[in-house]
């Protein structure tokens, strides 16, 4: 292991933390969101835009950046805590999340804020998109990769599998795609088996490789792999716990979309602090 990553990992979990904390403001201003999806997405995007990113890429308007699209909309709360701790949005508009005439809805939409690569939401999307730009990235001889994240409840869609079939045929090792296996689904535990996962996307010729999604460490080594380009694009199957770090919520049968009552939410932030202490 790079003797460069215990540090890097402790940096990596402080700004995890930050952006779990943006998204409690978030959710706490509505009352409700989805907020566990949010939670356990953090540790990735801290690795993703802190580490894989760098300015040029996080400012978005340099044309050959690396690009990330956000195919599960709903978890926007996690992008608006990405870009208030960037700086690139105001750390008071997250008191907006959800609300009437605000910028930050509960769902991504394209052109609203500026970082938000595709409209979310329509689940099944975001793999063909980004496909379909990791080869125009190829046709302009731009070297950036593009970057995916995909939930497991996705990969009951068969446009996914489409879209994971055409960039394999066109050797698109530029694409590198996050796959959020938290377990669950609007109303529970996936309805539609999907497993194995990690073999799937092997079969359908993917390099592949399988992480514990909360686990700095584990994430910091993945990402380093994903840089590499061997003629395959790659998938990084990470297995994750929505609420991490907020035991109630973790705890929770249904984590999907998240309700708290009003006198409830000093509670979850100490409860995230007491996590992390």
């Amino acid at each position: 292991m790079d003797t460069m990553q215990p540090s890097e990992a402790l940096r990596l979990r402080a700004i995890a933390l930050n952006l779990r904390r943006h998204m409690i403001v978030q959710a706490r201003g509505k009352g409700q969101g989805y907020l566990g999806q949010g939670l356990g997405l953090a540790d990735f995007l801290a690795v993703l835009y802190w580490h894989v990113f760098d300015e040029d890429d996080w400012r978005f308007d340099d044309r050959d950046r690396q690009r990330f699209y956000l195919s599960t909309g709903h978890y926007s709360i996690a992008l608006w805590a990405v870009f208030a701790e960037l700086g690139t949005i105001d750390p008071s508009e997250l008191t907006t999340y959800g609300a009437d005439g605000g910028r930050l809805d509960m769902s991504t939409m394209e052109g609203h804020v500026p970082g938000v690569e595709m409209t979310g939401g329509s689940l099944g999307h975001g793999l063909g998109i980004a496909t379909g730009a990791a080869l125009g990235y190829r046709l302009d001889g731009k070297r950036s990769n593009i970057h995916v994240e995909v939930s497991d409840g996705e990969l009951q869609e068969g446009s996914t599998w489409e879209a994971a079939n055409t960039a394999a045929a066109f050797h698109l090792d530029n694409l590198v795609c996050w796959v959020d296996c938290n377990g669950i689904q609007a109303d529970g535990p996936i309805v539609v088996s999907i497993e194995p996962v990690a073999d799937r996307f092997a079969a359908f010729g993917w390099d592949v490789k399988e992480i514990d999604g909360n686990d700095m460490t584990q994430l910091l080594a993945a990402a380093d792999w994903s840089r590499a380009r061997g003629g395959k694009p790659r998938a990084i199957v990470m297995r994750t716990h929505p609420g991490r770090g907020v035991k109630r919520i973790e705890q929770r049968d249904r984590a999907h979309f998240v309700r708290i009552d009003a006198d409830e939410w000093e509670d979850v932030a100490r409860e995230l602090e007491a996590e992390n202490a």
